[in-house]
């Protein structure tokens, strides 16, 4: 079955299918790198899959546990089984570096998931054809020298971004993420190397002009990045690095236009609007709708007040609408009443967030209300939802059995780039380079720039934040910088009573431990 290139192909189609269906096809657990951080959390109480509670969250033998452990060793198996396959198949020596190269980004991108949530991991870089049950740890180091070997080769054997198809990852891709990895490793002349060879890509640049399917709509450009049919650079859009691809009620597409299948971004993230409070009466309204609008949300990936506010106060403690990513189009401040069959008095009314009920919940527990708060309207397809999912146009009432994100993803774009950037340059104590690419994000936003003195590394945080939200796994990236405990503690009132610091990393599963008799698998310290 690995003899000629079809074989091959159709094994490396297998990698992009297997990431997909990790992090991207609905599961309760590709929410876990949003929930319990500064970004959100969870909006259904005492529910523990929402990391509710850390320690019954995180306990070793949880389901979430040894989910991430799992599909991402899935990944570096069959990645390991392409790589060691190639030297005795039909392929020529271009042909084997060209798929070799994709299969250790996708190994990379795998042992990046690994050692950022669980820290040192068995390194396994050949196929295993014999049953093995005598693993050890590398340290996080290894892993990080690992990932960096891999990614240099996908640099210099993958395709240049403007010559692959949609969805399929490049030379930019690659850079993107080593630039990352490297700042783990401390290696920051290796990170502004590479975050460099994608920026200055003549195929690549940050969209400064309104563009794609909906540009002549009311909106921004901001707005336009995440809109269905613009995230791939085939429809114009040039800071796309790699995508996540979907295709509607295609075999194999990942989204249905009659069952929830696929991204459920919009379901965890939008508002559970039926159980939005009425300002004046401060009862439940009655009958409120989940509209194409807004979407089929459930209220679950709720904004810390640090996401929804803090963030983008002015000197003035008063938010920046000047800045383009808070505007109402993009991180709206309340919903509308639109149902023909509740009160009369509200129809058409704008409830604003700022409520009677969502005041006593800031006030009293820190957090807003399920049905009404400032969300990404980017987990969402404004007014664009398939038709079979409308269960009645005139109100834009949804079937019940919506809430997917009718769009493709950002894996990787141009934005996120720069800021990588930025960190490496202020890590190696360049401020003035720092704030030149932060400014380069903030300047296509509207927000006002900054000068060397503002650039910290909590400023970076916020300013991810307020440009990536929602699309950025955030734990990884606060556990990478060993920024997850006190940020945590920090902005997320909901979670910071039951965190602890150990909880920065995962546990090793309990269920991979005791099936190691031949060696001792080390458990992270903290966990029992």
């Amino acid at each position: 079955m690995y003899k000629t290139k079809e074989h091959f192909d159709s094994a490396v189609i297998q990698l992009y299918g297997d990431y997909r269906s990790l992090y991207y096809s609905g599961n309760d657990n590709e929410y876990d790198f949003f929930w319990g951080t500064d970004l959100t959390h969870a909006g259904q109480p005492n529910v523990v899959r929402f990391f509710s509670d850390y320690p019954a969250t995180l306990d070793p033998t949880a389901a979430k546990v040894i989910y991430h452990w799992r599909g991402n060793y899935k990944i570096i198996a069959n990645a390991n089984t392409i790589i060691s396959r190639l030297p005795d198949s039909e392929l020529t020596e271009e042909e084997q570096n060209s798929i070799a190269a994709e299969a250790k980004f996708f190994r990379a991108l795998a042992y990046r998931y690994l050692v950022f949530l669980y820290g040192g991991v068995p390194l396994v870089v050949e196929e295993i054809t014999s049953s093995k049950d005598d693993f050890v740890r590398a340290s996080k180091e290894e892993v990080l020298e690992q990932i960096i070997a891999d990614l240099e080769f996908a640099v210099n054997y993958l395709p240049d971004i403007s010559k692959v198809a949609d969805g399929r990852v490049s030379n930019v891709a690659a850079n993107h993420l080593l630039s990352e990895i490297a700042l783990a490793a401390k290696n920051y002349d290796l990170a502004v190397k590479s975050a460099s060879a994608a920026i200055n890509n003549p195929a690549m640049g940050l969209m400064k002009e309104r563009f794609g399917s909906r540009k002549d709509e009311p909106g921004d450009l901001y707005w336009d990045l995440f809109q269905r049919g613009n995230q791939n650079r085939s429809s114009g859009n040039k800071e796309a690095i790699f995508v996540i691809q979907f295709e509607l009620d295609i075999l194999g597409g990942g989204q249905s236009s009659t069952k929830r299948t696929g991204y459920l971004m919009e379901r965890f993230h939008a508002p559970n609007t039926p159980l939005a409070t009425d300002p004046w009466d401060k009862g439940v309204i009655a009958d409120m709708l989940q509209t194409t609008n807004i979407g089929r949300g459930a209220g679950w990936l709720m904004p810390t007040f640090h996401f929804s506010n803090v963030i983008w106060y002015d000197v003035n403690n008063e938010i920046d609408y000047g800045d383009i990513r808070v505007s109402e189009y993009n991180f709206p401040r309340g919903i509308k009443y639109n149902n023909p069959n509740g009160p009369e008095k509200y129809q058409g009314v704008y409830f604003d967030i700022n409520t009677a009920e969502n005041q006593y919940c800031l006030s009293t527990q820190g957090i807003w209300s399920r049905g009404a708060y400032p969300y990404q309207t980017k987990c969402t397809t404004p007014n664009d939802h398939p038709a079979s999912m409308i269960a009645n146009e005139k109100t834009g009432e949804l079937r019940s059995d919506a809430g997917v994100t009718y769009s493709d993803w950002y894996d990787m774009r141009l934005a996120e780039t720069y800021l990588l950037r930025a960190e490496a340059y202020l890590m190696k104590g360049d401020l003035s380079a720092a704030a030149e690419d932060i400014n380069v994000v903030r300047k296509r936003a509207g927000a006002s720039l900054i000068t060397a003195s503002d650039v910290t590394i909590d400023f970076i945080l916020d300013e991810r934040l307020r440009e990536l939200g929602i699309e950025e796994k955030r734990r990884l990236t606060l556990s990478r910088m060993g920024k997850l405990y006190e940020r945590t503690v920090k902005y997320n009132v909901y979670n910071a009573p039951n965190i602890r610091e150990h909880h920065q990393l995962y546990p090793i599963p309990q269920s991979e431990i005791d099936a190691n008799v031949g060696a001792v698998l080390e458990q992270n310290p903290g966990y029992n």
